[in-house]
């Protein structure tokens, strides 16, 4: 994977970076992996906006990702690489030797026509799936879950890894890309490697336009907001606020907001 620049032949052009895409091996999805995407523009089931700055951005097809790997014990092969506008990490294509295709976050490093496995037994490498039980001190995951069977719910995004230190008859401890500790039940599955895309967090998005392509409308400060919208808006002239940083609704910043007893049990360290 490579970052690709262009000649700066416009203001918007000069610091724009994309990704190279030459892994890609796919120019149209899988048809029957693919549905269609609605976008809710921030708004909930009565109309109204109750997540700001969202809104616009370009038509997207979602392609079902197999999270689960619960196909254990059937050997399959890489048909392609491709690109999926929902996740910043690539996804490939495999093929069962039954006939049964799916879709799963490609790790860095898999390849075309190479062969993936499933499930309790598998050999440790990199695209295959096995319970953490048997997955040796100090390798390299990703696509973990948090409940068997519940289908992969950590490490996803491009690049992520996280690494399993020390196991007992329980749980694993695994070490996340935060840099956090946490103890998951051993019998969870996991997929061997780094998820690919790995340059992407290196992307520069060049120009405002990039982003409104996304669906991300622009984040107004609230000092600048009237005092009926934002605890730090109004003043006569240019105002810093008045006030500490806080939120639309009067919340202080760097504020911890986590409150989740019945789970902080399985949180060996914190991130920070």
């Amino acid at each position: 994977m490579g970052i690709r620049r262009y000649k700066p032949t416009s203001p918007g052009r000069r610091f724009q970076t994309v990704s190279d895409f030459a892994n890609i091996t796919a120019e149209e999805p899988y048809k029957p992996l693919v549905v269609g995407l609605r976008k809710s523009g921030g708004r909930n089931n009565q109309g109204r906006v109750t997540s700001w700055q969202k809104g616009g951005g370009v038509k997207r097809s979602y392609r079902i990702i197999d999270f689960k790997r619960l196909k254990a014990g059937v050997p399959a092969k890489v048909e392609s690489l491709e690109y999926d506008p929902n996740r910043s990490c690539r996804i490939a294509l495999i093929r069962y030797i039954d006939g049964q295709r799916s879709y799963i976050i490609a790790p860095e490093g898999l390849r075309v026509n190479e062969q993936v496995t499933n499930g309790s037994g598998s050999e440790i490498k990199v695209g295959n799936a096995l319970p953490l039980r048997e997955i040796p001190l100090g390798t390299i995951i990703h696509n973990v879950e948090l409940r068997p069977g519940q289908g992969g719910k950590l490490v996803r995004s491009a690049g992520a890894q996280a690494q399993l230190i020390a196991k007992d008859p329980k749980y694993a401890q695994v070490k996340l890309t935060s840099g956090a500790v946490r103890l998951i039940p051993i019998v969870c599955m996991a997929t061997i490697g780094q998820v690919s895309n790995s340059e992407h967090e290196n992307v520069s998005i060049g120009k405002a336009g990039r982003n409104r392509w996304k669906g991300k409308k622009p984040h107004v400060r609230g000092v600048v907001m009237n005092p009926i919208d934002h605890p730090l808006g109004g003043g006569e002239g240019r105002s810093s606020g008045g006030r500490p940083p806080c939120s639309p609704w009067g919340k202080p910043e760097g504020v911890k907001t986590r409150s989740n007893k019945r789970t902080d049990k399985y949180i060996v360290k914190k991130r920070k």
